[in-house]
């Protein structure tokens, strides 16, 4: 079955190589942002066909990465490690000093590896985000090489419209990545953990989920306004020999910050070994 290549030159702003999930997900927040129409966005993936529900959404789509890098001046990488390199590689002949800003979403690959792989003075960003950025709720961290300092600017730009960016210094994208990328599944994890609580104690099963993300949202919201710190909204909870307390202690009895910090530094440690030496 012949791929179809919906990719016109001159069409777009931003290229999506590697529109998997977090790279359909960056699309869909980018048009959801309201800076770009979804027409300016373009898709790309080996498999054609896994794009037709973008495709029905207005996005352009195709299998060309050499045509959509032509046709856009932001190009976002969004491959796995294992295929960043003969990405780069292939695109690369078709790059522009000056005119394209490469964006790297890939896990453990440094901006140091991608610039030896370019092979020229292409503007490389180096971005960690995660899948609420379909929603613009992401939390994305980012740095650059040395070079391109002055491209960050435009990539905080792209990511701003997707929630709260960060730059941090490229030691520390591994550690953003357990924090940040698989946190995202720790906290779903305590919503679910807290929406079964409260089926056991009477709510329809629904009712109980809709209620913990809610008290979820809140208390993000409450720290992400206020600026402040947990335990001084903790204290406004919480009263002598109050059922807060009670509770609190009971969790911590069995282990729950515990449980969290020594998730978050496992997956930071196995992040580590995966991507040793760039590999």
């Amino acid at each position: 079955m012949k791929k179809r290549n919906n990719v016109k030159a001159g069409a777009a702003k931003v290229a999506v190589l590697g529109a998997g999930n977090i790279g359909s997900a960056i699309a869909r927040g980018l048009a959801a942002a309201g800076n770009l129409r979804p027409q300016e966005i373009i898709l790309t993936r080996r498999r054609a066909e896994l794009l037709e529900e973008l495709r029905g959404e207005h996005f352009s789509v195709g299998c060309d990465n050499r045509t959509a890098v032509k046709s856009a001046e932001i190009i976002i990488l969004a491959v796995g490690p294992q295929q960043a390199e003969a990405l780069v590689k292939e695109i690369r002949p078709v790059l522009r000093p000056g005119r394209h800003i490469v964006i790297s979403i890939v896990s453990g690959v440094t901006t140091a590896q991608l610039k030896a792989w370019l092979g020229k003075n292409v503007s490389v960003v180096r971005a960690m985000s995660n899948t609420a950025i379909a929603i613009r709720e992401a939390m994305t961290c980012l740095c650059a090489a040395p070079e391109s300092r002055a491209a960050l600017g435009r990539a905080k730009e792209v990511f701003d419209a997707l929630g709260k960016t960060l730059v941090i210094n490229e030691e520390l994208m591994l550690s953003a990545t357990a924090l940040a990328g698989c946190g995202i599944a720790f906290f779903l994890r305590a919503i679910r953990a807290a929406s079964q609580g409260g089926t056991q104690i009477g709510f329809h099963s629904r009712e109980a989920l809709v209620m913990a993300a809610q008290t979820a949202r809140g208390a993000a919201s409450l720290l992400l306004n206020r600026q402040g710190h947990p335990e001084s909204e903790i204290d406004k909870v919480t009263t002598p020999r109050g059922c807060t307390i009670e509770g609190l202690n009971e969790m911590e009895h069995h282990g729950f910050s515990s449980a969290m910090i020594t998730g978050i530094v496992t997956s930071n440690n196995k992040a580590a070994r995966l991507f040793k030496d760039g590999k």
